[in-house]
């Protein structure tokens, strides 16, 4: 069997089974299309079809978008990594440190140690976290009344930090302030710069914050699996469509075939497929290091079982982080080389980057809660699949 075939039999099966409602996946080489293959429905209920061009809430996978814009201003003079980032965005200044809560449940606060930086905010070493797998972050919010972060009100920005800026790795609303960061730097709302210097270079037409008529018209519903192992279409979620701020670490559509493109650029070290240049061969390998240095990737313990399981890639794999990648240590599982690069987003869509065999594939299915116990490890066999077909010469 080929590559085709046997991920095909894979992805097709578990529609069958029921295991996924719809799937869309690609692998991809510098310059051609290893593999692409869609299966089921966008929609339960609904005869339209999954494909390559369906358009779905990518989620997290935005956070690699994103940090490749902040690098572009890098590049360009206007953001720099190590510089206080209050210099461009005055509020960071006032983000305090959480110590804990007084006996009448007020927070306890401090002023932080230094300042925090672009490079702390697209390593997950700020001090922020997220309100799905932090209780500090749920506690000051409730404490506060503060609006969850699916709100898209700046308000929500406003959590503390959990501890001094550079001290550990905690996944966390890093990347939404890297977003704002890019707004100020370029005067743009983000996804206008995005639209001019990333998504129309590498030709990603169906890639925004905000759903065109076109890209509603391809729309795959986010499901819910239920306790029983069942799934329903959540036919009134949607990403809030005029929001305060566009999310910088979460807020985008897309499809298989545009984020693709996205990453066949990181493994053209920044050049799109007509050849425009996007990021400079220096500026990809700087996001692809690690930057946190002995510091490691730590499992994620869901606080909101309908939105995430627990989570973590490869337990027992020592994990790091580059300018938005996990960056694998040693060898996974699947296959997939130390120093490869990944993440994925809240709707059980996954990407990998493998720059030392020139490969990265992207795997798209609209399912809740992240990890979900069946479309995860369908993502891994698919990955798997790809470095099968590797070591046997194919």
């Amino acid at each position: 069997m080929t590559l085709q075939d046997r991920i095909d039999a894979a992805l097709s099966a578990a529609v069958q089974a029921g295991q996924v409602p719809g799937v869309a996946a690609m692998v991809t080489d510098p310059h051609h299309t290893r593999y692409q293959g869609a299966f089921g429905v966008r929609t339960l209920g609904q005869p339209q079809a999954m494909d390559l061009d369906t358009v779905g809430w990518i989620a997290s996978m935005t956070k690699a978008i994103t940090a490749a814009a902040a690098m572009q201003l890098v590049e360009r003079g206007l953001l720099e990594l190590d510089a206080p980032a209050f210099r461009w965005l005055p509020e960071l200044a006032s983000v305090p440190v959480l110590e804990g809560f007084d006996a009448q449940g007020r927070p306890i606060t401090r002023a932080p140690r230094r300042p925090i930086t672009l490079r702390h905010l697209l390593t997950h070493t700020a001090g922020f976290g997220y309100d799905t797998w932090n209780p500090e972050v749920r506690r000051y919010q409730e404490a506060l009344g503060l609006p969850l972060m699916a709100s898209g009100r700046r308000a929500a920005l406003m959590t503390p930090l959990l501890f001094d800026p550079g001290q550990r790795w905690n996944y966390g609303i890093g990347i939404d302030w890297a977003g704002r960061l890019v707004e100020q730097a370029s005067g743009q709302r983000l996804g206008e710069y995005l639209a001019r210097h990333v998504f129309e270079p590498l030709g990603m037409t169906r890639t925004g914050f905000a759903l065109t008529t076109a890209m509603r018209e391809r729309l795959a519903r986010i499901h819910q699996r239920d306790a029983d192992g069942s799934l329903r279409p959540l036919h009134d979620f949607e990403i809030i469509q005029q929001p305060e701020f566009e999310g910088g670490g979460g807020g985008l559509y897309s499809t298989a075939a545009d984020y693709l493109r996205f990453l066949r650029m990181i493994l053209n070290d920044g050049l799109s497929d007509d050849g425009a240049r996007v990021l400079r061969p220096e500026t990809v390998d700087l996001m692809s290091r690690n930057h946190i240095g002995g510091q490691r990737v730590s499992p994620m313990r869901s606080l909101n079982p309908a939105r995430s399981n627990d989570a973590e890639f490869f337990p027992g794999v020592p994990k790091s982080w580059g300018l938005s990648f996990q960056i694998n240590e040693a060898p996974a599982p699947t296959g997939r080389p130390a120093g490869g690069l990944m993440w994925a987003g809240l709707s059980n869509c996954y990407y990998w980057i493998d720059r030392g065999n020139r490969l990265a594939g992207v795997y798209l299915t609209q399912v809740l809660p992240f990890a979900d116990r069946l479309s995860l490890p369908l993502y891994l066999a698919m990955e798997t699949e790809v470095y099968r077909a590797l070591s046997a010469g194919g």
